[in-house]
């Protein structure tokens, strides 16, 4: 089973506090790829070898966060990948792809629910909503947000009280049920664990670029650091390209 590494909280935290970039509805401009030294490979950035399959099947470069809504990090750091999103040219587009390595901490439901609510089309326009459940309001907790630790397992949500969530987005809770325990969604979830393991992502969030690199952005240190090296990995790959 993989491992997390500690999780700097705080620091993400900071890095989500940062300065938003403006949003001008377009894509933006492709940056050259230049490498003065400024990024280190094995330590700012680590090189996947081998490469391995994108998360999914795309003609452009695939910035990939590795995520759970219940890790407490990817929440502090879920608004900065708005703006790495933002950040990113024409020729690159960001995916998620939900872990499920710590089942002490109820992660699995998340992903099974991650891949219901992809199926039912309504992931992206709730990736805000549930993380605010998940950290705000405490209607789908498995940590107790008063204590920082997780509750009782027996008071963990269940993939029902997920559904109730979704049922206010406009789900029928029955069909996400069905979905979330369907053949299909138990193969993506399958294969999304055995690609986080083929990256070697010790932690998360981290994040992977075409199956080639990965960073984990609380090494880097703040939200544009994070967004620079993205940027400066896409270059690269399309160089390579």
């Amino acid at each position: 089973m993989l491992k997390r590494l500690p999780i700097l909280c705080a620091a993400l935290l900071a890095l989500a506090a940062c300065g938003h970039s403006g949003d001008n509805g377009t894509a933006a401009p492709a940056q050259p790829f230049v490498d003065d030294g400024k990024w280190v490979e094995g330590k700012d950035y680590f090189r996947i070898d081998p490469a391995q399959p994108k998360a999914i099947a795309t003609d452009k470069i695939e910035v990939v966060e590795v995520f759970s809504y219940a890790c407490p990090a990817c929440n502090s750091f879920h608004g900065a990948m708005d703006q790495i999103e933002k950040s990113l040219p024409a020729n690159a587009v960001v995916h998620y792809l939900p872990a499920a390595f710590r089942p002490d901490e109820n992660w699995p439901v998340y992903q099974r629910a991650f891949y219901a609510a992809e199926a039912l089309g309504v992931r992206a326009k709730t990736q805000d909503a549930i993380f605010d459940a998940t950290w705000k309001t405490g209607e789908t907790a498995t940590y107790d947000l008063n204590t920082g630790r997780p509750k009782p397992k027996g008071a963990w949500p269940t993939i029902e009280d997920l559904a109730k969530f979704y049922a206010k987005h406009g789900v029928d809770p029955k069909e996400f049920i069905a979905v979330a325990n369907s053949f299909s969604v138990n193969t993506k979830m399958k294969q999304a664990d055995d690609l986080i393991k083929a990256y070697g992502v010790p932690g998360t969030p981290s994040i992977v670029v075409d199956g080639k690199y990965r960073f984990s952005p609380s090494d880097v240190g703040t939200v544009q650091r994070a967004i620079e090296l993205t940027q400066w990995l896409v270059a690269k790959e399309a160089a390579g390209k």
